[in-house]
Formats: C-alpha cells, sequence, structure tokens
C-alpha cells in the first residue's frame, strides 16, 4: 500500500513538468519550451513556525547511501529533477554553482530523481558536470517523505533546510541562482540556534 501510495504521489508530481497543457490555471512555461511547472514562487518559514526535522534517505546512482539526518548542523538543498525536464536542465548549472561555492562552508546538496533510469540520470550528471549525488526515487519513497513534510507540487522543486534538518524554505519550479544563495545565506547567519528567528525571504507561511 505504501509504495502504491508513493507511486501515485510521483505521478502528480511529473505532472508539474508535462509536455503542452493549456488548461486554464496552469503555471505559464518557465523556459519557453513546451513544459508546465511551477512558478519559481518562494516559500519561507521562520524559525519558530518550522515543523520537526526531515527523514529522508535513499541511494544515489553510485551505489551509495544518503541520508539527510547525516548532516544535522549543516543547511541542506533538496532539488527533485528528472532529465527530460527543461527547467531542471535551465536551474542545473545554478545548482552546480552553489555546491561548488558553498562546499567550504559545509552545505549539502541532494537531488531526488523522481523518473529516470540509471543511464539517463547519468547522462545529466555527466553533462552538466553534477559535483553532488541523487537520490533515484522512482519508486516515489523519498518524495513521500518530503510531501509529508512540505507540499510538493511541481517538478523541479527545491527546499532548503536549516542546520537542525527543519523545512526552512521552498521553491515551486525554476529556482533562481541568487534566490538560492540568499536563502543559503540566511541559514548560514542563524548559526543553528534553537528558536532564533529566521530572516524572511519573499514571504512566510506554515506548511
Amino acid at each position: 500500500m505504501r509504495r502504491a501510495a508513493a507511486a501515485v504521489l510521483g505521478l502528480a508530481l511529473l505532472a508539474g513538468c508535462s509536455a503542452g497543457g493549456d488548461e486554464p490555471g496552469t503555471p505559464e512555461d518557465v523556459v519557453g519550451q513546451g513544459y508546465q511547472s511551477g512558478d519559481g514562487s518562494t516559500t519561507t518559514w521562520a524559525a519558530g513556525d518550522r515543523t520537526e526535522p526531515l527523514v529522508l534517505a535513499g541511494t544515489d546512482y553510485e551505489g551509495a547511501a544518503q541520508d539527510v539526518t547525516a548532516w544535522r548542523g549543516d543547511v541542506v538543498v533538496l532539488n527533485t529533477w528528472y532529465a527530460a525536464c527543461p527547467p531542471c536542465r535551465a536551474e542545473a548549472p545554478d545548482l552546480v554553482a552553489l555546491a561548488q561555492d558553498y562546499s567550504d562552508q559545509g552545505v549539502h546538496v541532494l537531488g531526488i530523481n523522481v523518473r529516470d533510469a540509471a543511464g539517463a540520470a547519468q547522462a545529466f550528471q555527466r553533462e552538466f558536470a553534477i559535483p553532488y549525488p541523487s537520490i533515484a526515487d522512482t519508486d516515489g519513497a523519498a518524495v513521500a517523505a518530503l510531501q509529508g513534510v512540505v507540499p510538493v507540487s511541481a517538478v523541479p522543486t527545491t527546499v532548503v533546510l536549516d542546520r537542525e534538518g527543519r523545512v526552512a524554505a521552498r521553491v515551486l519550479g525554476l529556482a533562481d541562482g541568487s534566490t538560492l544563495r540568499a536563502l543559503v545565506d540566511e541559514l548560514l547567519a542563524e548559526g543553528g540556534a534553537a528558536g532564533e528567528p529566521a530572516p524572511t525571504g519573499t514571504g512566510t507561511a506554515a506548511p
């Protein structure tokens, strides 16, 4: 039953970045290639409004175990993607630069691939010289864990965790590089103190 529910959730997320789509109420094509995704809207949560730490794990395409609980004390950036999704390709260079520029500050980036077989995912990683791992999540288990904490309704979606592993920000759709850096900088500045207020970004909301 859990696997079935996760699979249904995965299909719903894939609909967030699907070909065509002139349906009323769907977001605009964020990269002009006929795909639908989120509109790039950013939501942030003040420290006092954040939920319990996220528990999310999986196996990457190199066969290594990845577990966000091992990175408590550091800021973590999670990004859902798949290789044929144009917004995912458009934002890849910014995510690569973020991972490289913040690695010495203990910031971790983890991809969550919701669709691809290993060959397609690894080809994408080589094409963009991705320096960070991605969880193979075709069964939807990792996304289901994320969805249980914060609404995720498009691919790509980027979620930023504070030093305690709590969801502090979410970007639906194509993530702007400068926006991601601002979010990470704010969380690094918090210093990991429990209950310390977080600077707000483009808005605050409760999950």
